[in-house]
């Protein structure tokens, strides 16, 4: 196949209302169904809520854990991607065979095939662990995709290895923006009433979700993940109030040079659609750099230097600047 068409959706999840998030995505699923996509994106943990959930114990987080085959949520996935011939990714919380949780994203697909991808880098809840795998799968249309969760996508070597193993699209589903940050260049809090007067105000939120907490910030590293490895890039996120945080949507569809094909900073649930051309793939600038990679050279990515941190401690332990 030469071109797909695919979407990515922002929508405000409704905190551990599984039922209510699948109707949400249903409706975006037969609203792409009319515009003939192929593949969808949704955003992590959408189905099971995210932010509120960071301080649940054990047994709140398996209340809300279903199987990543067997479980509801996989279950009716499949069935709508069945249903209206397209392949449809979307966040749950894992409950393993072995018992431990993880954040997971699901893609279903119309020929029957199910795969999961596991956060590599979970911070969100300590009862929660992270995967230690990379994932990448090729879809009925014979496209290779590969899945990287939220923070999976800040470290390069993540993307990197998942185009080295085939990728051509990157599923890149979010939970982010508009959080405490250390720094005053990345994200940031919005004020929560700027989201719950969006109705009266519009303009002072979009210029949140345009500016250094949402689209500002993405646009610094996010095009060049999709630039440098040659892959088409789906940005799903969260938009909206998140318990105490404000998500800032930005949903967007990048090509293989980095370039923007569709995306909005609409305060509201949004769906963004664009056809992308898969024959630039083997030509761009990322792919060749690619071919021009000197491994020999590069062993001291593997080596453990001293200074390596658990995740949820360099997301957590700092003094927010005012």
């Amino acid at each position: 196949m030469d071109h797909l068409k695919v979407a990515s959706v922002q929508f405000t999840h409704l905190p551990g209302d599984k039922q209510g998030n699948l109707d949400i995505i249903e409706n975006f699923v037969k609203d792409a169904a009319e515009e003939n996509v192929k593949l969808i994106c949704f955003p992590e943990m959408c189905i099971t809520g995210y932010w509120h959930l960071r301080d649940f114990n054990a047994d709140e987080i398996d209340a809300l854990s279903e199987h990543a085959v067997t479980g509801a949520s996989a279950i009716k996935l499949l069935e709508w991607s069945k249903q209206y011939d397209m392949s449809i990714g979307a966040g749950i919380i894992e409950k393993a065979d072995d018992g431990k949780f993880y954040n997971t994203f699901l893609v279903a697909m119309s020929n029957g095939n199910l795969v999961s991808h596991r956060k590599i880098h979970c911070f969100i809840n300590e009862n929660m662990d992270s995967g230690d795998q990379y994932t990448v799968f090729e879809t009925p249309e014979g496209c290779k995709v590969g899945i990287l969760i939220c923070y999976d996508n800040n470290i390069i070597e993540n993307v990197r290895a998942t185009a080295l193993l085939g990728a051509e699209i990157l599923l890149s589903p979010h939970q982010t923006g508009g959080c405490k940050s250390p720094s005053p260049f990345c994200m940031g809090e919005i004020d929560v009433n700027l989201w719950q007067n969006r109705k009266e105000n519009p303009e002072a939120i979009e210029n949140e979700f345009k500016g250094t907490k949402g689209r500002e910030w993405l646009r610094t590293w996010l095009p060049a993940r999709a630039h440098d490895n040659g892959m088409c890039l789906l940005f799903s996120n969260g938009v909206g109030q998140d318990d105490n945080e404000v998500r800032t949507g930005n949903a967007m569809i990048l090509g293989c040079y980095g370039q923007t094909l569709a995306e909005t900073w609409e305060a509201n649930n949004k769906m963004v659609i664009a056809t992308l051309d898969l024959t630039e793939i083997k030509s761009s600038t990322g792919r060749r750099w690619i071919k021009t990679r000197r491994p020999e050279l590069y062993s001291s990515l593997t080596e453990v230097t001293g200074s390596e941190e658990d995740t949820r401690k360099v997301r957590f332990d700092f003094e927010p600047q005012s």
